[in-house]
């Protein structure tokens, strides 16, 4: 029987603001290199040899990011498994084992891991997978202990015990630790017992739903109703809402790890990193002889230890250290380096006034595509839309505004009424209020064009969708 991965693409990503938006936070986002990271991780664990498909949870609000990220990466089909709302990674791990069950049988063993980690060497951490499997086959509920290389203050620590009788390299877990002070950490890393909880899990979907009932009775039933009783949609499964607010509201770690008798460890040193700060960034990018590290169009003098992200615009930086700079097109962000962790309060001052920075980056991505502002004022909004290959916005009607499209690359079909119009570069539509008109592409290029709104009301729920491809009609 191969492996089956669980990727859990949840959270925000709040410390990696302003790039880890709400609506698009960081297993998003290309951090690190040319690929986001829910792609990286999707890679790791596509040896069909080792592997089945991977399973993803997540929220329904990123449905259409995943499907399409896997889809421009070539990484599916796969099952999509949609929380109907954020219950923790223990209600998602519950509705994995009951899907894995269903699917594959209970002695199936799942490999449990976060979509939004670092991972350098795939050999190492694939050479760890060898020696938990076996455990988990033996009713074992094991994590990957990250070999720590500092004292961490942000981390979870796990503590190795005896070793496991006929298990290579697998250890009994002596205890947990949550996120110790400096001077504890410290002398946690000189034991050489302690490792970094980094949240992988290799179990069998029957001792899952096993220890989910020992610590909350009723558990697995809960997880097999709201796997029962979902429905598909597209390429997803929606879980049943109903069970699903039956869960309680926990990680996994410290509903069951905290208090199993079969946990066990691997440890291993995999140039793993949570790429959970701006720190952690900085600490993972190739860095300069005076020790920065940059991405985009960035100009430094006499500066050091700094780490620069240009989404937008030059960065020039002069005689600093140790600075956090990131520009995108409606935020910048400057704060010390060694203060990456603390960035979670401002994101909080945000959400409590709420500012749209923090749900929505400029660019927003849709299933069909993405559009961009580009400027509003009074009874005007200008966009930038890009429609990819095969993309299809819905068949809809605005009540309050009347919309202006001029195609700047590219050849779009528009429904205006019952006529259908194919525009090509330098062509342009104008769609009055009221008008039931569709943008869609049928080549094997992406359209941009720029749409100019007018009228009394210009914000994004003044749709009223006819048809729609993607199944947002409620």
């Amino acid at each position: 029987m191969r492996i089956v991965p669980v990727i859990l693409s949840g959270g925000m990503g709040a410390r990696l603001w302003p790039l880890s938006r709400r609506a698009r936070p960081k297993q998003f986002l290309e951090l690190t290199g040319d690929e986001s990271l829910i792609v990286a991780t999707t890679r790791r664990v596509t040896n069909p040899d080792v592997f089945e498909q991977p399973i993803f949870i997540c929220n329904d609000e990123h449905r259409f990011i995943v499907a399409e990220q896997l889809r421009e990466a070539a990484l599916g089909p796969c099952d999509i498994l949609l929380e109907p709302e954020a219950r923790n990674t223990a209600a998602a791990i519950a509705v994995a084992a009951a899907h894995v069950q269903g699917r594959y049988g209970g002695k199936a063993v799942m490999l449990v891991l976060p979509s939004d980690h670092l991972i350098r060497d795939t050999a190492r951490f694939l050479s760890a997978l060898k020696l938990a499997v076996p455990t988990a086959d033996d009713g074992r509920i094991v994590t990957l202990g990250i070999a720590p290389d500092s004292p961490e203050t942000g981390y979870g620590y796990i503590e190795s015990g005896d070793p496991l009788d006929g298990m290579n390299g697998t250890f009994e877990i002596a205890r947990f630790t949550e996120k110790p002070d400096m001077q504890t950490a410290a002398r946690f890393i000189e034991t050489g017992r302690h490792f970094w909880n980094g949240g992988i899990f290799v179990l069998s979907a029957e001792t899952a739903l096993g220890a989910f009932d020992a610590a909350a009775p009723g558990m697995s039933a809960i997880a097999a109703r709201a796997v029962s009783e979902s429905q598909r949609d597209l390429d997803f499964i929606r879980l049943d809402a109903a069970a699903y607010t039956e869960f309680p509201v926990e990680s996994f770690d410290r509903l069951v790890m905290e208090k199993s008798i079969v946990g066990a460890v691997v440890p291993v040193d995999m140039g793993w990193s949570d790429i959970g700060s701006w720190d952690a960034i900085w600490r993972a990018l190739p860095q300069d002889e005076n020790g920065n590290a940059s991405i985009g169009d960035v100009l430094l003098s006499e500066s050091r230890n700094c780490l620069v992200q240009a989404e937008h615009g030059l960065a020039a930086l002069v005689g600093v250290d140790g600075l956090v700079v990131v520009t995108t097109d409606d935020c910048v962000l400057v704060m010390d380096r060694t203060m990456s962790q603390d960035l979670r309060g401002v994101v909080d001052d945000l959400q409590a006034d709420h500012r749209s920075e923090v749900e929505t980056a400029n660019k927003v991505h849709r299933p069909w595509g993405s559009y961009q502002d580009i400027d509003r004022g009074n009874g005007f909004r200008a966009k930038r839309i890009t429609v990819r290959p095969s993309g299809r916005l819905s068949l809809q009607r605005h009540e309050h505004r009347a919309e202006h499209w001029v195609v700047v690359d590219g050849i779009a079909t528009v429904t205006k009424g019952d006529q259908e119009i194919v525009l090509e570069a330098n062509q342009s539509i104008y769609i009055p209020a009221g008008e039931k008109h569709r943008l869609e592409n049928r080549t094997s290029a992406d359209i941009h064009l720029i749409e100019v709104q007018t009228g009394d009301y210009l914000e994004e729920d003044d749709i009223v969708r006819l048809e729609d491809s993607y199944g947002r009609i409620e």
